[in-house]
C-alpha cells in the first residue's frame, strides 16, 4: 500500500505543475482513496498533509480546495533581511473576511447572475446599487442622495476625476500641509500647484483657506476630515461647520477623502455641512478587501455631469462584478460585519503600538490603522527609514506627505494593518529598540 507521504507528494506536484488549479475542489476523501488505491485513513492523512503544507484549505460543508495562494509567512527580523515586514502599505484584513465574502458571493456565481455581472457597467449604476452605496456611505445620521452617487474603478480614480473636474492645469489646489502622497502625484501629472494649508490639533484651519485664497485664487481644496492620513486627526463638528462656511462664502469646492472614515462613522462628513460645495470620495479597498477596487463619488448637482464625463473619458468606469458584489454584501450584512470586525482589529493593533512605543512622541487615534511617530533626537527620518529597512521593516518618511518646499517633520508614518499581530508586535519592538540607540551605533557596510 502506498505511503501517505508519497501520495501527498504526487498531489503537490500536480498542484505546482498546474494540473490542479487554485480553487479546484478535491474529491471527497473516500472517493480519493478509491482513485489512489489507498485506505480511507491514509487518504485522511494525505489531506492533513496537504493542508499542513499550505496547499489546500478545508471549508465546512463544502469540501477541500486548492488554496488560491500560499499562506504568507512573516519574516524574521534579522540583519541583513531577505524579506520585509510592511508598515508602508496599509490594507486591513481580518481572519473572518474571506469566509464572509465567499458566502455573500454564492448567489452571484449562478450562471445567469454571473453572466449579468460580467457585462460592462457605466459610472452611474442601477438605482438599487446606488441605494446600497448610500447605505454603505451613511455616517453620523447623514445619508447621501443615492441619485448623486457615481462609481469608478477605484478610489484613486475617483480622487483624480474630482480634481481634474474642478482644478484646471496650472491652477492652485489647497491641501493640508501633510497630505496623501497620491494627490501629490496627481497634481504633478496634471500640472496643478499644491498649496500647503496649516493644521492644528483639530485638523485643517479654515482661516488658512481664506488667507491662501486672498494671495492667489484657490480653485478647490482637498481635505481628509476624518482619520487624516498620516496624523489620524478627526475634525470636531464645530471645525467642520466653520470649514463648510468658508467654502460656501468663497464658492470653493472641497474634495473630501473619506477612505478611512468607516472606522470613525459616528461623525457626519464635511459633505453633510456643505453638500453643494463638497465632492465626497470613498472606496471599498480598505472597508472590504484590497483586491476589491470600487470607488464612490458623491457629487454636487452642479458638478455631477462634469465628473461623470471625466470618469467616462478617462476609462475609470467600475467593473459590474464589483458593483453587484458590493450590492449583495451590503444587503446581506457582510459590509456591516466587516466594518465592525475591522474597527475591533484597529483597536487591538493600536494597543500593540501603544505598548511598544510608550514614552515616544506618537500621535494616533484608537480607531486608526496608522500612527505618526516624531522621532527622538538625534535620529533623522531618512536615516531611520534606512536603518529600519536593514532590519527588514518598511516605514514611510514624513517627506512622502510633505507638500512643496515645506520642511519635512522629523517623523515617520507606521501602517499597522498589513502584518499579522505577532509580526507587528515584533517589528514595533525592534523599531523601539532602534530608536533608543544612536545612529552612529549602527554597523554600516
Amino acid at each position: 500500500m502506498r505511503d501517505y507521504q508519497s501520495v501527498a507528494d504526487a498531489v503537490t506536484e500536480e498542484i505546482r505543475s498546474g494540473g490542479l488549479r487554485p480553487g479546484d475542489r478535491l474529491p471527497p476523501q473516500r472517493e480519493f482513496a478509491r482513485r489512489h488505491g489507498i485506505a480511507n485513513s491514509t487518504a485522511a492523512r494525505v489531506y492533513q498533509e496537504l493542508a499542513r503544507r499550505g496547499l489546500t484549505v478545508g471549508e465546512v460543508g463544502r469540501g477541500t480546495f486548492v488554496r488560491a495562494a500560499s499562506p504568507a509567512t512573516d519574516p524574521a527580523l534579522t540583519e541583513p533581511a531577505t524579506t520585509r515586514i510592511d508598515l508602508e502599505l496599509n490594507y486591513p484584513v481580518v481572519p473572518e473576511q474571506s469566509a464572509l465574502l465567499a458566502e455573500g458571493l454564492a448567489g452571484l456565481l449562478r450562471p445567469d447572475a454571473l453572466a449579468e455581472a460580467l457585462r460592462p457597467a457605466g459610472t452611474a449604476a442601477l438605482p438599487a446599487v446606488q441605494d446600497s452605496a448610500a447605505d454603505i456611505l451613511a455616517a453620523g445620521g447623514w445619508r447621501p442622495d443615492p441619485s448623486r452617487i457615481l462609481f469608478s474603478g477605484n478610489g484613486r480614480q475617483a480622487i483624480a476625476a474630482a480634481i481634474v473636474t474642478v482644478v484646471p492645469p496650472g491652477a492652485r489646489l489647497g491641501v493640508e500641509e501633510l497630505t496623501y502622497p497620491v494627490v501629490k502625484a496627481i497634481a504633478t501629472r496634471l500640472g496643478i500647484t499644491l498649496v500647503p494649508l496649516p493644521m492644528d490639533g483639530e485638523g485643517l484651519i479654515p482661516e488658512a483657506i481664506e488667507e491662501a485664497h486672498a494671495t492667489a485664487p484657490l480653485h478647490a481644496v482637498y481635505v481628509q476630515p476624518r482619520l487624516h492620513n498620516p496624523l489620524s486627526l478627526t475634525m470636531p463638528e464645530a471645525r467642520a461647520e466653520r470649514l463648510a462656511a468658508v467654502l460656501q462664502n468663497l464658492c470653493i469646492p472641497a474634495v473630501e477623502d473619506a477612505i478611512w472614515s468607516f472606522l470613525h462613522n459616528e461623525r457626519p462628513p464635511l459633505a453633510a455641512h456643505a453638500p453643494e460645495h463638497t465632492i465626497l470620495i470613498d472606496s471599498l479597498s480598505k472597508r472590504i478587501a484590497p483586491g476589491l477596487t470600487l470607488g464612490f463619488v458623491v457629487a454636487p448637482a452642479a458638478l455631477s455631469t462634469d465628473i461623470n464625463t471625466t470618469l467616462r473619458a478617462s476609462g475609470s468606469a467600475p467593473a459590474r462584478f464589483a458593483l453587484e458584489a458590493a450590492h449583495r454584501w451590503q444587503q446581506d450584512g457582510t459590509v456591516a460585519a466587516l466594518v465592525e470586525a475591522k474597527q475591533r482589529e484597529a483597536a487591538v493593533r493600536q494597543r500593540i503600538a501603544a505598548r511598544h512605543l510608550n514614552g515616544f512622541a506618537v500621535q494616533s487615534d484608537p480607531r486608526s490603522y496608522h500612527c505618526w511617530w516624531r522621532l527622538p533626537h538625534p535620529w533623522r527620518a531618512d536615516t531611520f527609514v534606512a536603518a529600519a529597512a536593514r532590519h527588514g521593516i518598511g516605514v514611510v518618511p514624513a517627506a512622502a506627505f510633505t507638500v512643496g518646499d515645506n520642511h519635512a517633520p522629523n517623523a515617520v508614518r507606521l501602517g499597522l494593518a498589513t502584518p499579522q499581530p505577532d509580526a507587528l508586535s515584533q517589528a514595533l519592538a525592534t523599531l523601539a529598540e532602534l530608536a533608543r540607540s544612536a545612529p552612529e551605533d549602527l554597523v554600516t557596510d
